[in-house]
């Protein structure tokens, strides 16, 4: 349409039985636009609902082990936490220790070291391993 006043713009909105909206106000000329109101509200109300349905928050999910596991059964517990880490998620990797075994922290503490440093390449360790009650603890995410 090019540039118009301010009342020719109202005037050619109100022969069209819409509204005139300000797009940019700050430019120079301010850019309005002449659209329908309701509809306009309800195009954005949707863009926003679609936007907000493929938004996936990344969750904090949990990986239990106990201290005396097989290197092989480390080694697929390893591969889950990767995927969960290539899926954007946090992971809390948790040792519990039973029984006598609170007597010796120090070896979870050696496993979660181990740990920590197999997955150096993939994950970046946002927690310090810390002890709650009978579980040991880290928090890893993603690169």
């Amino acid at each position: 349409m090019g540039i118009l006043s301010r009342t020719e713009a109202l005037k050619v909105a109100e022969e069209a039985g819409l509204d005139l909206v300000e797009i940019s106000p700050n430019a120079a000329p301010p850019v309005v636009k002449v659209v329908d109101w309701g509809k306009y509200q309800y195009q954005k109300m949707k863009e926003l609902q679609k936007s907000r349905k493929n938004a996936k928050a990344a969750e904090l999910k949990q990986m239990r082990m106990g201290l005396k596991i097989a290197a092989n059964d480390l080694d697929i517990k390893l591969r889950k936490i990767r995927e969960f880490l290539a899926g954007g998620h946090k992971v809390k990797i948790l040792i519990f220790f039973r029984g006598r075994e609170m007597a010796h922290q120090e070896l979870g503490f050696e496993m979660i070291e181990r740990i920590a440093a197999q997955l150096e390449d993939d994950a970046i360790v946002e927690q310090k391993p810390q002890m709650a009650g009978r579980n040991l603890s880290i928090v890893v995410r993603s690169k």
